[in-house]
């Protein structure tokens, strides 16, 4: 009976929400489930934000500055979330090799077996989701997604001067 309730009032809070809270809503829910499945079945914790980073390092050799350039996370919290990937035996650094002060990304064997299993435990959800509401929709709604929609991080950064 709890699940019912959750589940109609989350469609009812849904209701009201604009596209950018609608966006947002679902990317935590979804975002939050995958984290849940991940650690209750798995004995390394990974967090959200670990995956963000592991996503941005996997099958390329990146620099840190790289990475902490396009997650939205503070530079330092960053830092901390590739030292305990590298504790856990998920990431490897190294020195850049045109420049001794630049360390460089890979994920180890451990670390590209782990994203690929999550990377499968995602795509198990999205078939859920798929069943629910359709695969046509699942299709359209990644299509728009991928969609230029004529906004970049510039795009607030240039009408904030204006």
């Amino acid at each position: 009976m709890k699940k019912k309730k959750a589940v109609s009032w989350l469609n009812s809070e849904f209701q009201n929400l604009d596209l950018v809270d609608l966006l947002g809503e679902r990317h935590f829910l979804l975002r939050s489930l995958t984290e849940r499945l991940w650690n209750d079945s798995h004995e390394i914790y990974i967090s959200n934000s670990e995956w963000f980073i592991m996503a941005r390092i996997y099958k390329k050799q990146p620099t840190i500055a790289y990475v902490s350039k396009y997650v939205d996370i503070s530079r330092q919290a960053t830092h901390k979330f590739i030292k305990s990937l590298e504790s856990k035996g998920l990431v490897e650094i190294k020195n850049a090799e045109n420049n001794r002060k630049e360390k460089c990304l890979s994920l180890t064997k451990l670390g590209e077996e782990c994203y690929e299993k999550n990377e499968a435990l995602k795509a198990t959800l999205e078939e859920k989701i798929a069943d629910k509401i359709g695969s046509e929709n699942i299709s359209l709604l990644k299509e728009i997604l991928k969609m230029d929609w004529g906004l970049s991080r510039d795009y607030y950064n240039n009408t904030e001067n204006k």
